[in-house]
C-alpha cells in the first residue's frame, strides 16, 4: 500500500525497499507489475538496512518493536529521517526511540490516518468536558493476525481520555474484568478488545453517563488511509530539526491544543 501511494504521487520517490532476510521477495523489484511505471527504476527489495537506506530521505517503517529500533538506529547513523507505524513499544524502547530523535527528526504514531487523529482531538475535548459520570470505554476491533492487544491506536485513545480528565491512562486503566468483578470503579477507563476474519480497524470511545450516551467511532475500511498519512508525515518530517514529533505536530494540531 505504501510503495503503491508513493509511486502515484508527483513529488516522492521509492528509494529502497526491506523485508527480512528469508523472505522471498528478496532482490525483487517492489514497483514491479504497478500501472504506469514501464521503467525498471533500479529499486531491489533487500535486508541489509544500511543499503536500504542509501539515497533516502525519510525511512517509512511499519514492522516489529525490535526491527524498528534496528532500523532507527541505522537512520540515526545514515541521518535518515523517520515515519514510524509500529505499534506494542515496552517503556524502555520508547526511550530508545527519544533518545535516537535527539539526533534525527522522528515521527512516531501508532495511527497514521488522519480521522482518527481527528478523533483523538474530539475524544480529549469530550473528556475534558463530562465529568466522572460519564464512564469511559474503549472497543477496538482489529484482524485475527493482530498480535498486541489493546491496539495501539485504542491506548492512544485511552490516553487523550485520561489526559482530558487530568490524569493518566496507568493511573486509571482497567484492562480486565472476569468474574466477580464489582461495581465499576469511578474514573476508570477500561478496554475490550475484538479479533476477528480480516477487520482493517474499529475504533470506539463510549462515554456513558446519566440517561445518555456518547460515541466516537472510527472505522477503517482500507489500508490505504494509513498510507497517505504516512506520506504526510514523510513530507512533514524531511525537513524538520531533530526532534520527537506525533500526527498532531502533522496535522498542525499541537500549535492549536489547549
Amino acid at each position: 500500500m505504501l510503495i503503491e501511494a508513493i509511486a502515484a504521487s508527483d513529488d516522492l520517490e521509492l528509494s529502497g525497499a526491506l523485508d527480512v532476510a528469508e523472505s522471498p521477495a528478496i532482490g525483487a523489484d517492489p514497483l514491479a507489475g504497478l500501472s504506469g511505471l514501464a521503467a525498471d527504476r533500479g529499486v531491489r527489495v533487500t535486508a541489509d538496512v544500511r543499503a536500504g537506506l542509501d539515497g533516502a530521505e525519510v525511512l517509512i517503517d511499519f514492522t516489529r518493536p525490535e526491527g524498528t529500533l534496528v532500523h532507527l538506529a541505522a537512520c540515526r547513523d545514515a541521518k535518515v529521517a523517520a515515519v514510524i507505524g509500529t505499534t506494542g513499544f515496552a517503556p524502555g524502547q520508547k526511550d530508545e526511540i527519544a533518545a535516537i530523535a535527539l539526533h534525527i527528526g522522528v515521527v512516531l504514531a501508532p495511527n497514521m490516518s488522519v480521522g482518527v487523529n481527528v478523533a483523538l482531538r474530539l475524544i480529549e475535548q469530550a473528556a475534558r468536558t463530562l465529568d466522572e459520570r460519564y464512564d469511559i470505554e474503549i472497543v477496538e476491533m482489529h484482524h485475527r493476525m493482530k498480535v498486541d492487544a489493546p491496539s495501539g491506536t485504542a491506548l492512544q485513545m485511552g490516553e487523550v481520555a485520561a489526559r482530558g480528565r487530568g490524569t493518566t491512562l496507568e493511573a486509571v486503566v482497567e484492562h480486565a474484568r472476569h468474574g466477580e468483578t464489582g461495581a465499576r470503579r469511578r474514573g476508570t477507563i477500561g478496554f475490550a478488545s475484538l479479533r476477528g476474519g480480516d477487520v482493517v480497524g474499529d475504533h470506539t470511545v463510549v462515554f456513558a453517563g446519566p440517561g445518555e450516551r456518547i460515541e466516537i467511532t472510527h472505522r477503517s475500511a482500507s489500508r490505504a488511509t494509513y498510507a497517505q498519512g504516512s506520506l504526510q508525515a514523510a513530507r512533514f518530517v524531511v525537513d524538520r530539526p531533530p526532534g520527537l514529533y506525533d500526527m498532531a505536530d502533522v496535522l498542525g494540531f499541537a500549535a492549536t491544543s489547549s
